[in-house]
C-alpha cells in the first residue's frame, strides 16, 4: 500500500496502469504505467511523468519528443487499481507519431459478436 496514495493500489511491481484520454474530446490517447514517485510528479507538476517499463526508468511525456500531456485531472476507479488521466495533448500520444496509440488497429469480430 502507498504511504502518499492510499487509496491508489500499485501491483506487486508497485505500478499502476493509466488511461489516458484527451480532456475535452474524451478521445482515448494511450494507456501507460506509473509508479508511486511518478504520480507524485505528475500531480505536483501538472505534466504526465510516466514509469517506463522498458528502461526501467521515469519518462516525462514529451522531454525528448516536445509532445507534451498537460494534465488536467487524475481519478481513480472502483477498485483503485486503474488511473485516468485527462490531460490536454500536444502533437502525438504515440510514439509511432500517431495522435492515439489505438488508431486503425482493430480485431475482426467473430460471427454472433455484437457490433
Amino acid at each position: 500500500m502507498s504511504e502518499l496514495y492510499p487509496q491508489v493500489a500499485f501491483n506487486a511491481d508497485g505500478l499502476v496502469p493509466v488511461i489516458v484520454q484527451q480532456y475535452d474530446t474524451r478521445e482515448v490517447l494511450m494507456l501507460a504505467w506509473m509508479n508511486e514517485t511518478s504520480l507524485q510528479l505528475t500531480l505536483t507538476e501538472g505534466r504526465a511523468v510516466y514509469w517506463s517499463r522498458s528502461r526501467k526508468e521515469l519518462w516525462r511525456k514529451g522531454d525528448t519528443s516536445g509532445h507534451t500531456q498537460a494534465v488536467h485531472a487524475v481519478s481513480y476507479d472502483c477498485d483503485g487499481d486503474t488511473l485516468l488521466m485527462l490531460v490536454d495533448q500536444t502533437g502525438a500520444a504515440c510514439h509511432t507519431g500517431s495522435r492515439t496509440c489505438f488508431d486503425d488497429r482493430f480485431l475482426p469480430l467473430t460471427s454472433g459478436a455484437a457490433s
